[in-house]
């Protein structure tokens, strides 16, 4: 999940800076280009809609931030939670003298993702 977390916000890096680049090359080829160009959409006009366009990319990148550090938390939470449920089932096993089998490969796979997991917290 954090991984998604982090390409998603390289996208909306990327995608502020394309559109910089491009607000650039658009002025640069007004300025060049077509000094007088008439009839024609006016260019500051574009360049109105370009600056909102990236507004509201960046009011839409603000808006995740917080989502993306309240998934971190919940991932947290969610995986301490478990931690404890194991270790208690683990000592109730201890405590009534169940006789364990051995872990299958699924959950042998399972408790290494768990591992894994927690070590990125």
């Amino acid at each position: 999940m954090e991984e998604e977390v982090d390409k998603l916000e390289l996208m909306f890096q990327k995608a502020d800076s394309d559109l910089d680049y491009i607000q650039y090359r658009v002025e640069y080829e007004i300025k060049t280009n077509h000094p007088d160009s008439a009839g024609e959409k006016n260019p500051v006009t574009l360049l109105k809609e370009l600056s909102a366009i990236k507004s509201r990319y960046q009011t839409l990148h603000a808006r995740f931030k917080p989502i993306a550090v309240e998934q971190k938390e919940m991932k947290s939470h969610i995986c301490a939670t478990l931690n404890k449920t194991v270790t208690m089932i683990q000592e109730l096993q201890k405590h009534i003298d169940l006789e364990l089998s051995p872990l299958t490969e699924e959950e042998k796979t399972a408790a290494q993702q768990l591992k894994s997991h927690m070590s990125d917290l």
